[in-house]
C-alpha cells in the first residue's frame, strides 16, 4: 500500500532502538524522512545508516528529553534542517519501577519527566509546525495505564497521562485538522524488554508464562507490528481517525481470561 508519506518529515523520539527504531524504518520504507531523537549519538547514527541503506533520507539529534531545553532544541533542529514537521511520534520512555512503597517524591517526579512531560513539551514546541502542515501526533503508550502492574506507580501514571493527553489534544486540535492517536503496547519484544527479563530468576520460564497469556498465537508482539500500525495512523489512509487508543497486543488486554493457557 502506498501511504503517500513521501518526503514528509516525522520526528520520532526514543528512535534508536526497539519500537522507535522500527517506526523509523517503516517510515523510511514509505519514502518519509524520519528525524531520530535519542540520547546516544552513536546509536542514533546507526539507525541513520540503516535508513540510508534503504535509499532513504534521515537525520538525527541527540537529546535527553527529561531536560526541557532538549525538547525545544530537537524541534528547532528539525525545523532548521527541513523547514517543516508533518508528524510527531512520542515514544521515548522507560518502565523504571518507581513504586508506591519503593519510590520517593524525587524519583516519582523524575520518572514523570522521563515518561510523560516530554510528550507534552515535544507537542507544545512542534505545534505551530504541525498546524502549518495539518500534521499528526502519535503517542506510544502502555497497558500499565489500564491493567496496573505493581511497583511501577510513576510509569503507570505516565501512561495514564499519555492516554488522557491523546484525547485532550484530539479535541483541542480539531480546528486545525491535526489528528492525535495512541498505540497501546502490552508485551512487545524489544531490547529493553529483553534486558528486563534477564534480571529475573528464571527468564526462560517467565517468558513462556507471559507468552501463554497472549491470546493471539501465544507470542510477543513485534516492534515491526507496532510500526506497521503506526505508519498507517500517520498517513492519510487513516484520515478520519482521531482520539483513538489502539491496542496492538494480540488481544492481551481485552480478550476473555478463559483464553489463557494454564499448562
Amino acid at each position: 500500500m502506498n501511504l503517500q508519506l513521501e518526503n514528509k518529515v516525522f520526528v520520532v523520539t526514543g528512535a534508536a532502538k526497539g519500537i522507535g527504531r522500527a517506526i523509523v524504518l517503516a517510515l523510511a520504507k514509505e519514502g518519509a524522512i524520519p528525524v531520530i531523537v535519542g540520547r546516544n549519538a552513536a546509536d542514533n547514527a546507526l539507525v541513520v545508516a540503516e535508513v540510508e541503506a534503504l535509499g532513504a533520507q534521515a537525520a538525527a539529534v541527540m537529546a535527553e528529553l527529561s531536560r526541557p531545553e532538549d525538547c525545544a532544541q530537537a524541534v528547532a533542529y528539525t525545523l532548521a534542517t527541513f523547514g517543516r514537521i508533518d508528524g510527531l511520534i512520542n515514544n521515548a520512555g522507560h518502565n523504571d519501577g518507581v513504586g508506591l512503597a519503593s519510590g520517593s517524591y524525587d524519583a516519582f517526579v523524575a520518572s514523570l519527566h522521563k515518561n510523560l512531560i516530554h510528550y507534552y513539551l515535544m507537542a507544545h514546541h512542534a505545534l505551530d509546525a504541525l498546524k502549518a502542515t495539518k500534521g499528526t501526533i502519535l503517542n506510544i503508550s502502555s497497558k500499565t495505564a489500564e491493567t496496573g502492574q505493581g511497583n511501577t506507580s510513576a510509569y503507570a501514571a505516565s501512561n495514564g497521562g499519555r492516554n488522557a493527553l491523546t484525547r485532550e489534544w484530539a479535541v483541542e486540535l480539531l480546528p486545525f485538522g491535526i489528528r492525535v492517536n495512541a498505540i497501546v503496547v502490552a508485551e512487545c519484544a524489544t531490547p529493553q524488554y529483553d534486558s528486563w527479563i534477564q534480571t529475573l530468576d528464571d527468564p526462560e520460564a517467565t517468558l513462556k508464562e507471559i507468552t501463554a497469556r497472549i491470546p493471539l498465537e501465544n507470542r510477543m508482539t513485534t516492534a515491526e507490528e507496532i510500526a506497521d500500525t503506526a505508519v498507517f495512523l500517520l498517513s492519510g489512509k487513516s484520515s478520519h481517525t482521531t482520539g483513538q487508543l489502539i491496542h496492538v497486543d494480540g488481544g492481551y488486554v481485552h480478550l476473555d481470561r478463559s483464553l489463557i493457557k494454564t499448562n
